[in-house]
């Protein structure tokens, strides 16, 4: 029975990090994407359900009254908070989609996680935990070899492509360095 466990250990261990942070990051990019979609008009792209509208995004008038009458965050007045959220819930998952200064957007989404969870939905700790740990993962990890910022860093190192691992790579894929 040890051996058996040990072979399934070794076997997942074997599983590469890079299919796994890109998962993950269009995972999390997904649900942040689509919220952020809600609070704009003008602009809509869904490469899933293909819905596409091209055209001048503005803040959705709903959105205002959303973070007015019912989020209610203490300090921001409901245009600013609607703003910022709109910008960050584009910005940031098209950073991760990318993989480009996947630590900092996956931070910034993470800031938001955390403000959803306190101050606006306090009951909805299993969902903002799974997106949590989906970004923390990211944070601590980083995007995988299938990012822009592990090619980026790959260029700023100096590092031949055909090195299965470089300095500033853990065996896992991610990159380690301050991107």
């Amino acid at each position: 029975m040890k051996q058996l466990i040990d072979r399934l250990h070794a076997l997942a261990e074997r599983i590469p990090y890079a299919p796994i942070a890109l998962l993950a990051r269009f995972s999390i990019a997904g649900v942040f994407w689509k919220s952020g979609q809600t609070k704009v008009e003008g602009f809509t792209l869904d490469i899933v359900d293909g819905t596409f509208e091209f055209g001048l995004p503005r803040l959705a008038g709903s959105a205002v009254a959303l973070f007015r009458d019912e989020y209610q965050l203490p300090l921001v007045p409901p245009e600013v908070a609607a703003t910022l959220a709109a910008l960050g819930e584009h910005a940031l998952p098209v950073l991760l989609l990318l993989g480009l200064a996947t630590r900092l957007s996956a931070t910034g989404l993470l800031v938001m996680t955390a403000v959803i969870q306190l101050l606006v939905y306090p009951g909805a700790w299993p969902t903002h935990g799974t997106w949590a740990a989906l970004l923390l993962m990211l944070v601590a990890q980083g995007p995988g070899a299938l990012s822009l910022d592990h090619l980026l860093a790959r260029r700023r190192h100096g590092t031949d492509a055909k090195t299965p691992r470089a300095e500033g790579y853990p065996a896992r894929g991610g990159f380690t360095g301050p991107v």
